[in-house]
């Protein structure tokens, strides 16, 4: 280890307990709005897209307390609702236009915390106050329900909640990881680097939709200092088989299909006078999933495995539960891998021959890519078709054989698990891709798209889209998200901070 390794691993070992009581805290913010009535200034979805306000607003003030800025203008919201903040050493004499420029990238809002659930599931535990009652916990119920917990004597270092896991213990590693940076400037830890930390919004609703809002907004015009040389997307790259914390390269696209069959309403006592979209859409949903099942129409690919459809939402519009309905409305959640593409998605939808026979028997069915139309807590609405692209960066990109090399230097050290033995902090750094969706949807663009500032920043370039180079790099579990009992290791805190504030110039110098 050089000296640097050494005093930044010390150091993100020293700010364990902040980043457990910023974890907790961004957790637990949602609880002050909830239930509180709306005309005193609550909010019901709270913490959820498009309502993170209170929760970024704190992190805001709490990066700016602990010194994870050289300024306090240095973090702000950009137009889109981001929480943007940056550092940099001004006096390495390397000019601001050729530093690389690291993003690193977390979500800040979770999926619907089920609060209820939580509590009458768990016993004893609160889907943002973390453990109440430990007496009343459940273990079985943890231990059927999630991918991986530790040893039960090590459970004093779990942080449970809703997002604790996916993903806000990334983005409490960036404000450590950029506070290290700050205080280690004079022994290079800065040098030739702009590192800019994004703390996204509205990810979990409209993947990517941060990062869409600079493809369209900021990258066309911005300067070399401002477009990345590489993405860290710190979304959960633990797995509960082979380790936590693994270096990801790749992820699966995905879109959503909606179909509406439109038929004709009538008495539910007399059904020959109507003709029903619900059952001719379920013959649709039958058939498409029998499809599925049989890998009619879905590619594979040996790194992000194969595309997958299934049923992910519904609507039904009926006059009452005695009628025939009018209209049916569904989508599948597709995940696109390489060579898969959204046209061709829908085409084989549109091919299934329950949907010939819908028409065929005087009932509509469209067919299409719904639009999102939320707008963000800063009031901007993106308008995007629902399709996230997937991305794969290259084993042998520069960016990847730095994020191994920060690994070894910074956490190999200092932990002993082996490669497929659970969800543990390994020795062996663990390149490997995700199964779900992440920021990193929304930076592809098409290829012949214009940003004069990302020449010579070797992005990832295919057939159609570009992209700046993205690792993944973030605490959780991957099979823990989502799910009632979420919960987040503290010790992966200190070492993703370790290795954000390493990875920079490790790539910088590589």
């Amino acid at each position: 280890m050089s000296n640097l390794d050494a005093r930044i691993a010390s150091l993100a070992a020293k700010y364990l307990p902040l980043a457990a009581e910023m974890l907790a805290e961004v957790i637990r913010i949602p609880a002050d709005y909830v239930d509180k009535p709306v005309d005193q200034g609550g909010d019901p979805k709270c913490g959820t897209s498009n309502h993170e306000f209170p929760r970024i607003d704190y992190l805001r003030k709490k990066i700016i307390e602990i010194q994870a800025v050289r300024r306090p203008e240095d973090a702000f919201f950009d137009d889109f609702g981001n929480l943007v903040w940056w550092v940099e050493d001004p006096h390495d004499g390397i000019p601001s236009d050729q530093k690389k420029v690291v993003y690193i990238d977390g979500h800040t809002d979770t999926v619907k915390p089920l609060r209820a659930q939580w509590l009458e599931n768990t016993g004893g535990i609160d889907c943002f106050d973390g453990i109440i009652d430990r007496a009343k916990v459940n273990k079985d119920f943890l231990n059927k329900e999630l991918g991986y917990l530790p040893p039960e004597n090590e459970w004093n270092h779990l942080i449970f909640g809703r997002g604790s896991a996916d993903q806000l213990g990334g983005v409490i590693s960036a404000a450590i990881a950029t506070k290290i940076m700050l205080e280690l400037e004079s022994e290079g830890a800065l040098k030739g680097v702009i590192v800019r930390s994004y703390a996204t919004v509205c990810e979990e609703d409209n993947d990517g939709a941060g990062p869409m809002y600079l493809n369209r907004k900021v990258f066309p015009t911005a300067k070399p200092e401002i477009v990345p040389d590489v993405v860290i997307l710190t979304d959960s790259t633990g797995c509960s088989k082979n380790g936590a914390l693994g270096i990801y390269r790749g992820q699966r696209g995905r879109m959503q299909i909606e179909v509406t069959v439109t038929g004709k309403s009538c008495h539910g006592s007399m059904p020959w006078e109507g003709k029903n979209p619900l059952e001719f859409g379920g013959a649709i949903l039958k058939e498409a999933a029998e499809k599925y099942d049989r890998r009619i129409g879905f590619k594979n690919d040996p790194f992000l495995s194969h595309g997958t459809r299934t049923a992910s939402w519904a609507k039904l519009d009926t006059p009452s539960d005695c009628a025939v309905p009018e209209k049916f409305t569904f989508r599948f959640d597709r995940r696109l891998t390489v060579g898969e593409t959204p046209e061709q998605s829908c085409a084989d939808v549109e091919a299934l021959q329950a949907v010939a026979a819908a028409r065929q028997a005087g009932l509509q069915v469209d067919v299409s890519i719904p639009v999102y139309t939320e707008a963000s807590w800063k009031g901007y609405v993106l308008d995007n078709p629902q399709v996230y692209l997937g991305w794969v960066t290259p084993e042998d990109h520069p960016a990847i054989q730095a994020a191994v090399s920060a690994y070894r230097k910074v956490i190999s050290p200092h932990v002993d698990g082996k490669v497929g033995t659970g969800g543990v902090l390994t020795k062996e750094p663990r390149v490997d891709r995700w199964v779900f969706s992440t920021d990193g949807v929304g930076y592809p663009i098409p290829k012949a798209a214009s940003v004069p500032g990302a020449a010579n920043k070797n992005w990832v370039v295919n057939e159609v889209y570009k992209h700046p180079a993205m690792i993944g790099f973030g605490t959780g579990i991957e099979q823990n998200t989502h799910k009632i009992g979420e919960c987040l290791d503290e010790r992966e805190l200190q070492h993703s901070a370790a290795f954000l504030a390493r990875f920079p110039t490790v790539f910088a110098q590589g």
